[in-house]
């Protein structure tokens, strides 16, 4: 429910998706640093609304919040129109599985594009001018070399969630041709993993978990199983590459991305940034972190390769260092450290 505590005059950030894994701790990042109010909107598809009493044990502070469904356009409009001083919106509410988008894509292509279609109508409705959307390494494919660059050519999406993603960046550059006065930074981050460094908040699947570190972590407290999907790709172990970076490390360059078109340092309508640590990690050697850091010996069965896997990809990072002065501050082991920290507060609530 909407609060009504916003105070009068002050500039207003729209965060959609805020109940979720990205955008809790983004939202954390922004009551910390930054004096904007705050309004989450989710629909709780894929989250809880239990993530927005953590995110205020963790800060102290607190904003406001609508359960909306953004595919619903007119309620979208009634609900959001009555809020003033938006200066921008941080658009992460997507559906966001490669597996399940390989098998059911079209609830990828009507979820992830309306939803974005809607949210972008409000904002050139209202003359909102910042926008930062949730963009993804999956963008480039199977890239040819490696690290990618933002301007690395994109090759055909390996899934529909992947698709969804390359359409959004290009309805997002189409509307910002458009409309000179509209602004927006794309965000392609690789693999967020881990959690708070609390241990109060971080990634909580209402379903099995589709992404590796979830899975992890409870496989080590027996509430999974792990497979490792092939090991006989062309890589130095024969498993998939990634470049996990840590949740905390994404949501800080939210925020700094928000205070780039802001302030308005931004050079051109359209700013993409890859956010990576730049350093690739097979599946194999992120499992080898977890067992260092946490003590635990994960038993793990080798599979066939998934469909819509990439087989390797990670990051150049130094554009979003030059421009948005943002450097990764932690580890891989960090990340394993921390997910598996908020698996044991986990532990201890159930």
């Amino acid at each position: 429910m909407l609060l009504r505590n916003t105070q009068k005059g002050m500039q207003t950030i729209i965060v959609t998706g805020g109940a979720g894994y990205i955008g809790s701790h983004t939202i954390i990042e922004l009551l910390i640093s930054t004096n904007f109010n705050v309004i989450s909107i989710d629909n709780f598809s894929n989250s809880t609304s239990r993530s927005y009493q953590r995110i205020k044990e963790i800060t102290g502070k607190s904003f406001e919040t609508l359960d909306l469904d953004l595919c619903n356009k007119e309620k979208l409009y009634t609900q959001l129109s009555k809020i003033k001083n938006i200066i921008g919106i941080i658009h992460f509410a997507a559906f966001k599985s490669v597996p399940e988008s390989v098998t059911d894509p079209l609830s990828y292509y009507n979820n992830n594009i309306n939803s974005l279609t809607n949210i972008l109508s409000f904002a050139q409705q209202q003359k909102i001018k910042n926008f930062i959307f949730s963009s993804s390494c999956s963008v480039y494919g199977n890239a040819d070399d490696l690290p990618v660059t933002e301007n690395t050519p994109l090759k055909t999406a390996e899934s529909a969630y992947g698709h969804t993603k390359q359409i959004g960046e290009d309805i997002i550059n189409f509307v910002c041709k458009a409309n000179a006065e509209f602004n927006a930074v794309l965000l392609r981050y690789f693999n967020p993993v881990g959690a708070h460094p609390s241990g109060k908040i971080g990634e909580f699947p209402l379903n099995r978990p589709n992404n590796l570190v979830p899975i992890i972590t409870q496989t080590a407290v027996g509430k999974n199983s792990l497979t490792v999907f092939g090991n006989d790709f062309d890589t130095r172990d024969g498993s998939c590459i990634r470049d996990y970076i840590h949740v905390s490390d994404i949501a800080d360059a939210h925020v700094k991305a928000l205070n780039y078109l802001i302030g308005n340092k931004n050079k051109k309508n359209v700013s993409v940034f890859n956010l990576g640590t730049g350093n690739g990690v097979s599946v194999l050697e992120a499992i080898r972190s977890f067992e260092k850091v946490s003590g635990k010996k994960l038993n793990y069965t080798i599979g066939a390769r998934r469909e819509g896997d990439v087989v390797a990809i990670y990051a150049n990072n130094n554009l979003a260092k030059t421009e948005l002065i943002w450097i990764p501050k932690y580890s891989l082991d960090d990340m394993m450290g921390s997910a598996w920290k908020w698996q044991q507060t986990l532990e201890a609530e159930s």
